[in-house]
């Protein structure tokens, strides 16, 4: 069957999308980019050879579909007024978060008025480790309900990290959240260091929820510098399922918790109760998350197919577009409810982070154990 071809507008995290979509097992045929004409552009355009184009009326009739990878309103660029520029030739569009409410509302107007598949990504959503989760978080969650949510992550990622917990719990409302409440200053005063962090408690899906923000950016590098992009924790009766980073790994941990008999038995060898037995904490997939490389080269351009093949497979059914677009009308809404929660981004300057592996820490292991 042939497969549709597809351009990808933009070549900042389009770089990620073309490396996706000029896979063989592509969900469309890389036809093009279309871009201003940069070098990095014109780069991409001879690293995958395909044409640049850079008007949306340069792209010949045989494109039906756009990977839409250009900032919009909140990042000063004009990736919504594209969306719906190539929506108006009857193109369908999957468009890289982040947008405006009324921004994303006018995208999914535009497309049903052109009778076209719309989709939003928030991209993590997508990635292996963290499909692997929502998938654990839904199985967790037929058997027990939710007790509550323990969630971190940086200001840069707040949209998708609330993309993940919706997918994981199944909805977004009811939600709500109280204002991170300020240090005290002579607690403030008893370190030099900043605090990356902001805490909020609330309601998310109708589960208590604590998030953390690192509510930092340096303007010199506004996609760097992040302590961690996402961590989650959901806690049920029976243990507690995390996410640990970005990339995994995905981490089963059951809830420490004595037998009654316990108070009088001759010792703690003699319980003899089922759930001791079970490990304290048990890895749900790969034990380890695959190096930073791996992810650049492998899981993320894998993320995009998963989303491309979203789209397509709504271009099949004629699915609406409003949909998939009310969940992230409410994602958008709630994204903007907490970062107003939050206040001003605390903007910092940082040098290059010392990066240490895992055997810089082990090497004092016999010291310590013996």
């Amino acid at each position: 069957m042939t497969r549709p071809r597809a351009v990808v507008c933009g070549t900042g995290f389009g770089r990620v999308y073309l490396a996706g979509l000029a896979a063989p097992e592509s969900p469309v045929q890389l036809a093009g980019i279309l871009a201003r004409g940069s070098d990095r552009s014109s780069a991409c355009a001879r690293r995958w050879g395909v044409p640049l184009y850079r008007h949306p009326d340069e792209l010949p009739g045989d494109v039906t579909v756009a990977c839409v990878v250009v900032g919009s309103a909140i990042t000063g660029g004009p990736g919504a007024r594209l969306a719906q520029a190539l929506m108006s030739r009857g193109i369908h569009v999957l468009q890289e978060h982040p947008l405006h409410a009324d921004e994303l509302a006018g995208c999914l107007r535009a497309a049903r008025a052109n009778r076209v598949a719309y989709r939003l990504n928030s991209h993590h959503v997508h990635v292996a480790p963290v499909r692997r989760f929502v998938a654990a978080a839904r199985a967790l969650l037929r058997r027990q309900p939710p007790l509550f949510v323990d969630a971190a992550g940086s200001v840069q990622v707040l949209y998708p990290l609330l993309d993940v917990l919706g997918a994981a719990l199944g909805r977004l409302r009811p939600w709500g959240f109280a204002p991170p409440a300020p240090l005290p200053a002579a607690v403030r005063a008893l370190t030099p260091l900043d605090v990356p962090f902001r805490s909020l408690d609330g309601v998310f899906a109708g589960v208590p929820t604590t998030l953390r923000v690192q509510h930092q950016m340096d303007p010199r590098e506004p996609d760097n510098h992040a302590h961690l992009w996402h961590r989650i924790t959901i806690g049920t009766e029976g243990g507690q399922l995390t996410l640990v980073s970005s990339t995994g790994p995905v981490l089963w941990t059951v809830r420490p918790h004595l037998p009654r008999e316990a108070a009088g038995a001759a010792g703690f060898d003699r319980l003899g109760v089922d759930h001791l037995a079970l490990a304290g904490t048990t890895p749900i997939g790969p034990p380890a998350a695959p190096s930073w490389a791996q992810t650049l080269d492998t899981l993320w351009p894998e993320a995009v197919r998963v989303a491309v093949r979203r789209l397509t497979d709504d271009v099949a059914r004629g699915a609406d577009p409003m949909t998939d677009g009310q969940y992230h009308l409410g994602l958008c809404q709630l994204t903007r409810e907490i970062t107003q929660l939050l206040g001003p981004v605390e903007l910092v300057r940082r040098d290059e982070p010392r990066f240490l592996a895992a055997g810089d820490l082990i090497e004092g292991e016999h010291e310590v154990l013996t």
